[in-house]
């Protein structure tokens, strides 16, 4: 019996996995809202009551982080995702101006290609499914290879679920053979309506190249401020739970500390009694040596990692208990590698002389990478937050919170996601937190108003003399005299 070379299976597959998910979306596009509540309500279910037990599959598979983290951010993908859209109008007339005879109707985008990382692979998959069947979409995984197992259980645990609540078999499914020729199928197949991409740099130009509308996210590298009124203690506390939550893998998580020279000796003082170690000129040569590898991507050995497998790794003697590694900067660029993303529990510390130097150097440090991304202010000076708000090119400007549980939308107002959108200047097709409604199309019934007469200008003698009262005497008298003296 002959058999297909990997690459092929997993092309193959692919293609099934699409026909299937087309057919399971023309179902989902006759059902009601109730209908399709109904099935979101169940994935939610589902993926709480395993948040547990696949924080702890993602975790052992992967090494990446730690899955007593895992199980809150499956717990925010699965509850506070859904509470934040079960209410949500999503099917039929959305919304309905009778006075100007506007309608408006949500359409379905069809089938979603959805690219899922290895950092955060349990959480993804349920928020991402969340979204897309809650817009009446049906949804094709393609799984990072190092959480294959992981995320094909998630997916097998949420679609069951969904079916038992009446949805469609086929609405929910992942590639099991995952290749770079498989997920270019997905991404290019003339039944995928939208990519929505998250992970790294690569993959998510890929998604934007693919001929295919894409919502993918860039990378983050945003700074903290720590302006001189900020309650020290508190913001420090702040960015250490941030930056080792789940061992930094969340993108919106702290990247550097930007202080002004006044406060400097106190904010480090602070982070040296919170657990953080500020590595020796020496050491912090050693360590930079692994953040970035040679092409100038991060180096996966220090993704997610602890502060102790972190420090084994470059040969560092640390005290027991460190939390967070932080090395002193003064330069920012590609080549400067603590000036870059650092999915890992390491900072970056600058320090400048005012607060308007502090914000061209957070500015500096967001054009270098992370563009359009996620920053974070502490401060209790609005006048201050308000020029960091109308000058920094990011798509989120997080106030006296935690850099990741604020971005995603779990200590904030903002729309709780997974998938942050960074703006054109990021290179993304918008800015926001996506939700369903990022997922469908709007068709507007319009009434006609107006007929083409009256869209025709009219002469200005007809215009005005429109205008004018005829009972009105000394009003005719002064058009008429007008008139003359304009054709004398």
């Amino acid at each position: 019996m002959e058999t297909l070379d990997k690459d092929l299976r997993s092309i193959q597959e692919v293609r099934n996995l699409i026909k299937k998910a087309k057919e399971a979306q023309a179902q989902l596009a006759t059902m009601s809202q109730e209908q399709i509540d109904a099935i979101v309500k169940a994935i939610a279910d589902a993926g709480y009551q395993n948040r547990e037990k696949l924080a702890k599959m993602a975790n052992e598979e992967t090494g990446f982080g730690r899955w007593q983290d895992k199980i809150i951010k499956n717990a925010f993908a699965s509850k506070q995702v859904y509470d934040s859209i079960k209410d949500m109008k999503t099917v039929g007339v959305l919304k309905e101006d009778k006075a100007h005879k506007v309608m408006e109707v949500a359409v379905p985008v069809g089938v979603i290609a959805g690219l899922i990382p290895s950092t955060n692979p349990t959480s993804t998959v349920i928020y991402k499914a969340l979204i897309a069947l809650k817009a009446g979409n049906s949804i094709v995984f393609s799984p990072h290879p190092n959480a294959l197992k992981c995320i094909l259980e998630t997916v097998k645990i949420i679609s069951e679920a969904a079916m038992q609540a009446g949805c469609p078999e086929g609405a929910i499914a992942a590639m099991t053979v995952p290749t770079i020729q498989g997920t270019d199928q997905l991404m290019k197949h003339d039944d995928v309506a939208l990519i929505l991409a998250t992970g790294g740099t690569a993959m998510v130009k890929a998604a934007y190249s693919s001929g295919t509308p894409a919502i993918g996210v860039g990378p983050g590298n945003g700074p903290a401020f720590i302006e001189k009124s900020a309650n020290i203690s508190l913001a420090v506390k702040r960015i250490m739970d941030s930056k080792t939550f789940d061992n930094g893998t969340i993108c919106a998580s702290e990247q550097s500390v930007v202080v002004e020279a006044c406060s400097k000796d106190a904010v480090i003082a602070e982070f040296k009694k919170q657990g953080a170690y500020f590595l020796s000129a020496e050491e912090g040569a050693q360590l930079g040596k692994f953040i970035m590898r040679a092409n100038g991507t991060m180096n996966p050995q220090i993704v997610g990692r602890s502060v102790e497998h972190i420090a084994k790794l470059a040969n560092l003697n640390i005290p027991a208990g460190t939390r967070v590694l932080i090395a002193e900067e003064t330069r920012v660029g590609r080549n400067v590698p603590y000036s870059r993303e650092k999915l890992a529990p390491i900072l970056a510390f600058y320090t400048e002389d005012s607060w308007e130097a502090a914000c061209e150097r957070c500015i500096e440090i967001l054009n270098g990478e992370g563009a359009g991304h996620t920053m974070v202010i502490h401060s209790e000076n609005e006048e201050i937050v308000r020029e960091f708000a109308l000058k920094k090119p990011v798509s989120r400007l997080l106030v006296n919170t935690p850099g990741t549980l604020g971005g995603i939308g779990a200590t904030t107002a903002i729309a709780p996601a997974l998938t942050l959108g960074c703006g054109a200047v990021g290179g993304s097709s918008t800015s926001d937190n996506i939700s369903p409604l990022n997922l469908l199309n709007i068709r507007r019934v319009a009434y006609g108003l107006r007929e083409m007469e009256d869209l025709a200008e009219k002469p200005a003698a007809q215009t005005e003399a429109a205008s004018i009262d005829l009972s009105d005497k000394e009003q005719l008298i002064n058009m008429i005299v007008k008139r003359i003296l304009a054709e004398m």
